[in-house]
């Protein structure tokens, strides 16, 4: 809880979210890197030959993370513009280099720079959280592989599947997720260091015309931080396409949760899996019974809200200006942090859930025997025609009990009693019903799938995060 409870804080950082993601998105982060961008370009200007003294470069770099937060506000609040009152604040850490502190630099070459290094680290810490969710549900699907469950269209009883198979559907829509991410994470390019509209006049001024050493710098401040890729082209600001790339990525994320979860609260109801319950954990106020699906609601409201987020950098990156205008800024300190803490909440919270899911084979049973009789009247009828007899004829006997049956299940409320009905009629005497009903008989090739799906997609999938799949998580209520 904040120190200061008479004022809003963000339930995405004390709710949902983990102490890194909250801490990649928190001053320190920002604006420390703001430094380091600074240190690098300075660096790399001396290497190509401009008047910086060591002195100064080491000045700088003892002063990256000792931030006064107090005296960057004071100037924020004089100067109105918080890339100026951070260059004042960082040039009274570091008086020496107080002359070459952003030289040649605008502020996008700083904070645009310093949003991608932020939105790749944010990517990579949620690429090794989809594949502990990868993990989990792979690790499920095999334990269950072979369980035979009913399948729904329209969430009306279906052919069988398995509970295994039912589970790699959900998996592989992570592991769709997880390839955009690694996309987004290998093609995502550094702005470059590119001057007040993209130009690149300021450093061209300052090497004396020199293209090749502008060219240079502009390569030797994103290798420093890593990037093999740099816009070609920009603006004052990267493209802001980007962000919305990346967002998307994030919400495809949130597009697999809620199904997930929504899929796990259907299961609740039926009393066939429910998420881990705790031992003193109230379900309801009123209701002192109930085990509500908490988790997975809580994931589909963050998931909502992830989707909802998606819009907006869509429509900020169709509405810049020329070289920019300044209504993409406070859209984007909102959104692109909020996206990624959401998204982290919800992968917080599949990781905990999937980690202790509840299966009762029972009453998965109970309802395979519920629905079978109806399901596997084509074998019925094929086995009473190799006993020898008529097709149209049980084809006939059939129909008529199924609908007998049907009524005593809808209209009274009664058990199915089909089978009874067809072993009272002689035409079916000689029909082995206890193979003919035998529920394994009717899941096709679930079991194999589970397999294959495994060896072929997640195991090559998740084999680079082997050191973060085993994550245990406790969810802050």
């Amino acid at each position: 809880m904040a120190e200061n409870t008479s004022i809003y804080t963000s339930p995405l950082v004390e709710r949902n979210a983990s102490k890194e993601m909250a801490e990649l998105f928190g001053p320190q982060k920002k604006f420390g890197t703001w430094r380091r961008i600074w240190l690098e370009l300075a660096k790399a200007e001396k290497k190509l030959g401009l008047k910086i003294s060591n002195a100064q470069i080491a000045e700088m770099a003892r002063h990256l993370d000792d931030i006064n937060f107090k005296k960057a506000a004071e100037y924020e609040k004089k100067v109105r513009h918080d890339v100026m009152a951070h260059i004042h604040t960082f040039a009274e850490a570091a008086p020496k280099a107080a002359p070459i502190i952003h030289l040649g630099a605008t502020s996008c070459d700083i904070g645009d720079n310093a949003d991608l290094l932020i939105i790749r680290e944010g990517l990579q810490i949620t690429a090794g959280k989809v594949a502990a969710v990868i993990n989990l549900l792979a690790r499920f699907a095999k334990k269950y592989k072979a369980m035979p469950t009913l399948g729904f269209t329209h969430y009306q009883p279906a052919q069988l599947t398995t509970v295994g198979k039912r589970a790699t559907l959900w998996c592989y829509e992570f592991a769709m997720d997880l390839k955009e991410v690694e996309h987004r994470l290998d093609t995502l390019p550094f702005r470059g260091i590119k001057g007040t509209t993209g130009t690149q006049a300021s450093f061209l001024a300052l090497f004396d015309g020199n293209q090749n050493k502008v060219d240079r710098l502009d390569k030797m401040v994103a290798t420093a931080f890593g990037f093999k890729n740099i816009c070609a082209v920009t603006g004052q600001t990267y493209q802001r396409k980007i962000d919305t790339l990346a967002i998307n990525a994030l919400a495809s994320i949130a597009q697999s949760a809620q199904k997930l979860c929504t899929d796990l609260r259907l299961l609740a109801n039926l009393k066939e899996i429910e998420e881990p319950f705790e031992k003193s954990q109230v379900g309801s106020s009123a209701m002192a019974y109930k085990r509500n699906p908490m988790r997975c609601e809580r994931a589909t409201a963050l998931s909502r809200f992830v989707l909802s987020l998606a819009t907006s950098p869509a429509m900020t990156a169709s509405q810049q200006w020329f070289e920019r205008t300044l209504d993409d800024s406070a859209n984007r300190r909102l959104v692109i942090p909020e996206a990624f803490l959401a998204v982290d909440g919800i992968l917080e919270i599949l990781t905990n859930v999937l980690d202790g899911l509840v299966v009762y084979p029972r009453v998965i049973a109970s309802h395979v025997a519920a629905e079978l009789p109806f399901m596997a009247t084509e074998n019925i009828l094929m086995a009473a025609v190799k006993a020898g007899g008529h097709r149209q004829e049980i084809h006939e006997k059939i129909r008529r009990h199924s609908h007998e049956a049907a009524a005593q299940v809808k209209q009274l409320g009664e058990p199915n009693d089909l089978i009874n009905r067809l072993k009272a009629d002689s035409a079916f005497a000689k029909v082995n019903f206890a193979k003919v009903l035998n529920s394994k008989d009717y899941v096709g090739l679930a079991p194999h799938q589970v397999d294959k799906f495994i060896r072929e997609i997640v195991t090559p999938l998740i084999r680079k995060y082997r050191t973060q799949l085993n994550r245990k998580v406790e969810l802050n209520v």
